[in-house]
């Protein structure tokens, strides 16, 4: 039978063959958050898996990695990083019509909203503390042992990353943005110069990525692993700061005017200090270059995410036109991030 836009008969067929201990017909339900991969929770007699599939449609190049994202998260099992179950991977479009992985099912609980305004002051305390351990946990992942040294190219990582965003955000550009474009030129001329730095970077670590144990303030998953690669920490951390300068909310998902002493929640500079004593830092100097980069690359996707909306492309067309218009948003906070260097 077909759910949705899944087909479960097919899925379940190759599970048969491909995932240990499966058995049984499955019955697929589609999770709403995302704007990116489609991902399904399976449910059959064996157990609860998630399935994770490039879209359908024509794509950017390099873009809707599934593949590596079960590549990362396989290498990661056994590490510091709390990580769900790898199963297996298809490579055969004709499964379902495109590439996908299936993983364990991970009971938790995710939260969109920052200010986490169902928990109590020690509990919002905790799981932003934990959030800081798992960020130097996979900073610290040791690339040998796990086999990652060729995860992503060497180099000065933010060049490359500059380079591949302004590709992909010419690539799916519709229309023209000042702020955008002199954000571009700034981060073009003004690249930190490489310092040697090197480590695993998941390249979305935020909150509402992070899955916690229901009843404990624990992560006990990291999702979202699409724009994994090697490359330089601080892009990371930079990226969860960026993140709190937006409007609170389940649109903005920030904590901009938020009493954060009251509810328990860090200042970004307490925030960075627990994660440079963690990863034995002295501190951060030019962090606004770190900070402009991020919200830049933001506005990158997100002009994808609204591309793909007007192409017809998107896992949640509405969702994805609401995201996009942000996209001025985050090349505005981009120049006021590099203005305070």
């Amino acid at each position: 039978m077909t759910d949705g836009l899944i087909d479960t008969t097919a899925i379940a067929t190759w599970m048969q063959a491909h995932v240990q201990g499966f058995n049984g017909q499955i019955t697929a339900q589609k999770f709403t958050g995302g704007q990116s991969n489609p991902t399904y929770k399976l449910s059959s007699k064996s157990g609860e898996y998630v399935l994770r599939r490039k879209p359908p449609g024509q794509l950017l190049k390099s873009a809707h990695a599934v593949d590596r994202e079960f590549h990362v998260q396989r290498a990661l099992a056994g590490t510091d990083v709390p990580i769900a179950k790898m199963r297996a991977f298809c490579d055969d479009d004709s499964v379902i019509g495109s590439v996908f992985y299936i993983m364990d099912y991970v009971e938790g609980r995710t939260f969109v909203d920052p200010r986490l305004q169902i928990l109590n002051f020690d509990e919002r305390r905790l799981i932003f503390d934990d959030m800081n351990r798992v960020l130097a946990a996979i900073h610290s992942v040791d690339l040998s042992a796990t086999g990652l040294t060729g995860f992503g190219p060497h180099g000065n990582y933010y060049q490359r990353q500059i380079d591949r965003w302004v590709k992909q955000y010419r690539a799916s550009e519709t229309e023209v943005i000042p702020d955008m474009d002199a954000l571009i030129d700034w981060l073009t001329q003004n690249v930190v110069k490489d310092d040697g730095r090197i480590a695993l970077v998941h390249g979305d670590y935020r909150i509402d990525n992070l899955l916690f144990a229901l009843d404990a303030p624990k992560c006990v998953a990291v999702l979202d692993w699409e724009l994994s690669t090697l490359g330089h920490p601080f892009a990371d951390l930079a990226s969860v700061i960026m993140q709190w300068s937006l409007p609170p909310g389940v649109t903005g998902r920030g904590l901009a005017g938020v009493d954060r002493a009251e509810l328990g929640i860090p200042e970004d500079q307490a925030f960075i200090d627990a994660y440079c004593a963690r990863m034995d830092l002295p501190g951060i100097d030019r962090f606004g270059f770190y900070l402009g980069f991020s919200f830049f690359r933001m506005a990158a996707i997100l002009q994808g995410v609204k591309r793909r909306a007007l192409d017809g492309n998107a896992s949640n067309p509405e969702r994805a036109l609401e995201l996009g218009a942000y996209v001025p948003a985050f090349a505005a906070g981009g120049l006021r991030a590099i203005a305070s260097l």
